[in-house]
């Protein structure tokens, strides 16, 4: 079987959550059986196909960019040629052009659509896109969803329950770094092992300055590991707010990371709107056993991190809040360490790459069969 994943970014040129889950569901589904190839945009004039480890990535020129959305001509033909080849088309949402060129190639394949996320700051441009978007969904075989509480919060999904299945999101720890004890040692001598810790892009949805205010005066420390729009901005937080409790590392390697994710406490994931869908990080707390802080957003954080079962989840927006769960996990570590490993078990029951390889290889099986009666 060989399946055709769109999307308008992709590896190697772009590296994001989207791309992590094409890639773990291409390189999952190969041990079923399935062959995939993944069409994506360039801002290169490099057309030459390359391997990924199991699966090849397919690039077509981007032209132009308007409110985060890339067009290219000539991705017109070369999805036609890729998708004519393919048994089944697997489309990534959201992505306005991706719809017009579905449309244009009238492909009479199989197709489905992985949901990452409503549309949710472009709201003016939402509303001139909406009726290319639903007959986009209305169109497509099966909708796929990363969490039953996405199903239940997005208006956009509710018009189309008829055709949507959950599959969570799953990641692969064998493909994690085990850190060396010279990098673990040189973790635990900068911050000791008992400190909070977030991981991830440093946007305007992460919800930081709510965490940077819900700091103050705490007498344990955060460490924020990763880059961003907003990094600035923080740290200009931080230090006017006086935080020497607060310790930014910038991007770092995998090892680095992991080394850190298991020497904290705990994670932290204070994202307080609706545009973070899932939360790969808070995923990857979950995996190293940890107790999770979130905020109830309506996604799939609190799918991840089940309210006093994994962790805490506590309303968005408020510091105040924010800081008394840390202060209870920070008080309470008897709690905090069943917590983890109960986030650590519900890794291993919903959220691992195998299961989610499994369920999609099920579901292109399922739509194969149905295409040929």
């Amino acid at each position: 079987m060989k399946v055709l994943h769109f999307y308008k970014t992709y590896y190697p040129e772009s590296i994001g959550g989207v791309e992590q889950v094409i890639y773990q569901i291409a390189s999952g589904v190969k041990e079923h059986g399935v062959v995939s190839s993944v069409l994506s945009l360039s801002r290169g004039n490099n057309s030459e196909p390359v391997s990924i480890g199991s699966h090849t990535a397919h690039k077509a020129k981007m032209d132009f960019e308007i409110a985060s959305t890339g067009f290219s001509l000539s991705a017109f033909s070369r999805f036609k040629d890729l998708a004519s080849e393919a048994d089944i088309v697997h489309y990534h949402f959201p992505w306005p052009f991706m719809d017009l060129v579905h449309f244009v190639s009238n492909i009479q394949k199989p197709t489905l659509v992985t949901y990452h996320s409503d549309i949710v700051r472009q709201a003016l441009l939402l509303q001139l896109y909406r009726p290319l978007m639903d007959r986009f969904l209305r169109s497509v075989d099966r909708i796929v969803a990363t969490s039953p509480n996405y199903v239940s919060t997005s208006q956009v999904l509710s018009k189309h329950l008829d055709k949507v299945e959950v599959i969570p999101i799953g990641i692969n720890k064998a493909a994690y770094p085990a850190p060396s004890a010279d990098t673990l040692a040189l973790w635990r001598d900068r911050f000791g092992e008992r400190f909070f810790l977030f991981v991830g892009v440093l946007r305007y949805y992460k919800g930081l300055h709510i965490l940077l205010e819900a700091m103050k005066g705490a007498d344990y420390t955060l460490v924020i590991v990763g880059t961003g729009p907003v990094e600035q901005d923080l740290k200009e937080q931080a230090l006017h707010d006086g935080l020497d409790n607060v310790f930014f590392t910038g991007a770092l390697p995998e090892e680095d990371k992991v080394a850190l994710l298991q020497l904290c406490y705990g994670v932290t994931f204070p994202s307080n709107l609706r545009s973070e869908a899932f939360g790969i990080s808070l995923l990857e707390g979950a995996m190293y056993g940890k107790p999770m802080i979130s905020s109830e957003i309506g996604t799939g954080t609190s799918f991840i991190n089940a309210h006093d079962q994994t962790g805490l989840v506590v309303p968005p927006g408020n510091s105040a809040l924010l800081r008394a769960a840390m202060d209870m996990l920070w008080d309470n570590q008897e709690r905090a360490v069943t917590m983890g490993a109960q986030a650590q078990a519900r890794y291993w029951e919903l959220f691992t790459a195998s299961r989610m390889a499994q369920s999609y290889a099920d579901l292109y099986a399922e739509l194969l069969a149905a295409k040929s009666e």
